[in-house]
């Protein structure tokens, strides 16, 4: 697009100025550490270049000021004593051991780039994963290393890839687009937008986003709506802030929101409050939906989820009545293994409602670049696409999706089946503490690789057990950088302010790699000018970017009716039937079932009865804290400070009848292992039954050669990989367990 078409904000002072003794800089703080979000910043630099201050930038339109206490708490982080600054090595024969030897970059790459390309020679390209941890702005870099190395084996380690993708893949394969909550986040003028409408009920479904971010979206956006009189319907099995000041809360037992949903379309059919034309219009299959819908009547949904079947009733009312309304949905829904039926059943409530690119609805993202399917997928030689692993178990990674199975890949680590895995790349995870179900099975399955090479800003778990080499990141205050990520992308960018050490960013530890492996695939002598590369559509160099940042894209509404949602320019949505497909075509071609269903949760108190006795609680794990951002932030002192400890939520009734008291050490266990945790007594959880636990906990002041006591911690100890149908989904939200005392010595 032109230049002219995008929107940009005039700032009162330049993107860099000074204030006394200090410089001030304006940037966005999207890459390690912390969350996806991108927040506006003001950094502060003394006149030897260091981090002394981190506020709010009040011109900020996304978030006015606002900050989190992590990104407050920068120049802790930035300047910690044991960040990584250098590049590392140690020997094979000393993987597990603290023998970490100083090298330089080009040693580093140097053996990196023989390690690789020997196994590349003598096993093939395929033989080389490329992992990455949660999203934020690693996914471009990552996936063009990995496929311009000719590897198709790009992803992560988490069962079911099961974050954000199942969403984004349900929403792609049923309308041809990804949605997201419209709350005019993609207007300078926000509220006062003169086309925008403010949704009359938000569904916050799975998600605390005060805490818990996802798809762009800010948490303080759902309190300036409740404050201007938009209601909300929370659904979360315990009561946090936002759910005790909704017009209702739904305390779902974890697991079973694909019930919910459907028992609420069971009361929208049948009663007849849908919106029967936008139905008619736009919509395949509400016949055979309809008919599927019978099997949820609310009194049999509320059995299942525990809910009183007045509110599901209540709920479902609330949504048909509203013009508009909008939906918050998080992980809690791709966290179950059948997540793509669930995701489908709650896309529907508001498909069927007519709540779609409508203003206060649900809108497809403006987008830069399809940032969930990576970047230079054209680089990837054509006989490497059939090698990537899943694809010949799970028809989705057939249609679309370029992520390699996690579940297959572990299985194929273990087996040499299809074919053995040599090495491996990580970029910022730390998998055996974080996204592995079976932190053993992990650690095993990558500790057979001939080489691993790692990039982190601090010393984890999974480097000091696993990694080779290490290469020392950098976090967003050392590096320049631009803002595309999930939910409304607008022309942001990241201002590097000071250096520590030898840290490199992300993408200059890439670009480096991606010259020496492949160099025609990475033309570029510096990472800005790989930006101004990602920046093309909207006619902006990073340079001009910096200058008028942040810029946005054009937005406009019930693009389905003027043909802009489909690539042959017709009315409708970019799906086989050119309609928003109740009955999916999609699924029915990938051999799955086309219409929303709900599965037990396995193990769980409705498929597992007899073991459910011996493990009598339902075990939810991953909410978020404000500390702490998965598994980083564990050495900030001040972070720490606020939540010393991995603890376990427990209701008062449940500890008493347990004999156990607040504060107390215990084992969680299941089946298939236990942790050690410190409980919490909260009434929060209103349901005794249910109990919800920490996740990605390790102790950064532990033995360094036990791994910092990860697998002592570890709540993925109770998980296993098992992926859903679909291969998209599993359950780290919804498990069975029991508590118990420790024994001296413990």
């Amino acid at each position: 697009m032109e230049k002219s078409e995008g929107i940009t904000i005039p700032h009162e002072k330049p993107w860099r100025y000074e204030e006394g003794e200090y410089t001030v800089t304006r940037g966005s703080a999207w890459s390690g550490p912390g969350c996806h979000l991108g927040c506006g910043v003001l950094m502060y630099t003394d006149k030897d270049g260091k981090l002394v201050k981190v506020e709010g930038d009040p011109e900020n339109p996304m978030t006015d000021g606002r900050l989190c206490v992590r990104c407050l708490d920068m120049p802790e982080i930035v300047n910690h004593k044991d960040r990584l600054t250098y590049p590392m090595k140690r020997a094979r024969a000393d993987r597990g051991k603290n023998r970490w030897e100083r090298v330089s970059w080009d040693e580093a790459y140097d053996i990196v780039e023989r390690e690789f390309n020997a196994i590349k020679d003598k096993y093939g390209a395929e033989s080389v994963v490329f992992i990455h941890g949660t999203g934020r702005d690693i996914a471009p870099w990552q996936s063009r290393l990995c496929w311009s190395f000719g590897s198709p084996n790009y992803g992560n380690v988490l069962s079911g890839n099961a974050c954000y993708l199942p969403r984004v893949a349900g929403m792609a394969a049923t309308t041809g687009s990804f949605w997201i909550a419209d709350v005019a986040q993609h207007f300078p003028d926000r509220f006062d937008h003169e086309g925008w409408t403010m949704p009359e009920v938000m569904f916050v479904w799975g998600n605390n986003p005060l805490i818990a971010n996802s798809d762009g979206f800010f948490g303080h956006w759902v309190i300036d709506l409740m404050k201007r009189g938009m209601k909300t319907v929370v659904i979360d099995p315990r009561v946090t802030f936002l759910a005790a000041k909704a017009d209702l809360h739904l305390p779902i037992r974890p697991g079973t929101d694909a019930a919910l949903a459907l028992g609420m379309l069971n009361v929208i059919i049948n009663e007849e409050i849908y919106d029967k034309d936008f139905v008619d219009c736009w919509c395949y299959g509400f016949d055979e939906l309809k008919e599927r819908v019978q099997e949820y009547p609310a009194g049999r949904v509320a059995e299942i989820t525990w809910i009183p079947e007045d509110k599901i009733v209540r709920a479902a009312r609330m949504l048909a009545a509203a013009k508009p309304a909008t939906l918050q949905w998080g992980l809690a829904i791709d966290m179950t293994r059948e997540a793509i039926p669930a995701g489908q059943a709650i896309a529907t409530l508001f498909q069927i409602t007519g709540n779609i690119d409508c203003p206060g609805g649900l809108v497809p993202p403006a987008e830069i670049m399809a940032y969930s399917g990576g970047w230079g997928r054209d680089l990837l030689p054509p006989e490497q696409e059939p090698k990537r692993l899943g694809l010949d178990r799970y028809r989705l990674l057939q249609m679309g999706f370029k992520q390699s199975s996690p579940d297959v890949l572990i299985e194929t680590m273990e087996t040499g089946v299809p074919y053995e895995i040599h090495g491996a790349h990580f970029q910022t995870t730390n998998g055996i503490a974080c996204m592995g179900a079976d932190p053993h099975r992990v650690y095993n399955a990558f500790n057979k690789c001939d080489f691993i090479v790692s990039v982190d800003l601090f010393m984890t778990p999974t480097i000091m057990a696993l990694a080779d080499v290490v290469l020392p990141a950098a976090t967003f205050a050392e590096r320049n950088g631009i803002r595309v990520g999930d939910g409304p992308q607008r022309g942001e960018v990241i201002n590097k302010v000071t250096q520590i050490g030898e840290c490199k960013s992300d993408m200059q530890i890439n670009l480096e790699l991606g010259k020496r492996f492949n160099p025609e695939a990475w033309p570029w002598e510096k990472p800005e000018e790989m930006f101004t590369e990602l920046l093309k559509p909207t006619g902006y160099s990073w340079e001009e970017l910096r200058e008028e940042a942040p810029v946005y894209l054009p937005v406009e509404y019930y693009k389905y009716k003027t043909g802009k949602m489909r690539n042959d320019g017709q009315p409708g949505f970019q799906t086989a039937t050119g309609r928003i497909e109740l009955w999916s075509t999609f699924y029915n071609a990938a051999e799955l079932d086309p219409l929303p269903y709900f599965e037990e949760p396995d193990p769980g108190p409705g498929s597992t009865p007899e073991l459910f006795e011996q493990y009598p609680l339902v075990l939810t794990t991953g909410a978020r804290n404000w500390s702490y951002f998965h598994s980083e932030h564990r050495q900030i002192e001040r972070l720490r400070r606020m939540h010393p400890d991995p603890i376990v939520q427990v209701h008062p009734d449940k500890l008493a009848e347990l004999g156990m008291e607040d504060g107390e050490w215990v084992w969680i266990e299941n089946q298939n292992g236990r942790a050690k945790i410190k409980i919490e007594s909260t009434p929060i959880l209103t349901d005794p039954r249910i109990v919800a636990c920490d996740h990605a906990w390790w102790r950064p002041e532990g033995d360094p050669e036990k791994f910092f006591d990860v697998f002592e911690y570890n709540i993925n100890n109770l998980m296993v990989y098992s992926p859903g149908k679909s291969g998209f989904g599993s359950n780290y939200k919804t498990s069975i367990c029991r508590l118990y005392k420790l024994e001296d010595g413990e």
